[in-house]
């Protein structure tokens, strides 16, 4: 089954990783910074590139840019397998359920070229 691959931006806390992984310890989740995607400090425009190649969907709190930079991405030609925005309204644990039923009951092309604001169960 090929299930949605979490990227999380160098702005959303480290421990978000773990919540999501307490759901569903088969998620694939990495951070902005780790070995193998992005170090920390990439432009945004580079990490949406990554994302598209990598088929990553993007996790961010961004709620300001992303937009723009998703619309300059697109109308490059460019794809992406999905921006997830954070909210601040959500604990920690409601975000990580959220990203975990995403994973549990989606196809990831479901959300290609879509900026999708949390929550979507409620």
């Amino acid at each position: 089954m090929n299930r949605i691959r979490y990227l999380l931006d160098e702005h959303v806390s480290y421990h978000l990783r773990k919540a999501v992984k307490n759901h569903d310890s088969d998620i694939v989740i990495r951070r902005i910074g780790e070995s193998g995607v992005p170090t920390l400090g990439t432009l945004d425009p580079d990490i949406l590139i990554w994302c598209e190649t990598n088929n990553f969907a993007l996790v961010t709190n961004n709620r300001k840019a992303m937009p723009v930079h998703l619309k300059d991405h697109l109308s490059d030609g460019n794809h992406v397998p999905g921006i997830f925005v954070l909210n601040s309204n959500l604990t920690m644990s409601e975000t990580a359920y959220e990203l975990a039923l995403i994973t549990g009951t989606s196809e990831p092309e479901e959300f290609t070229d879509q900026l999708i604001y949390l929550p979507i169960s409620g």
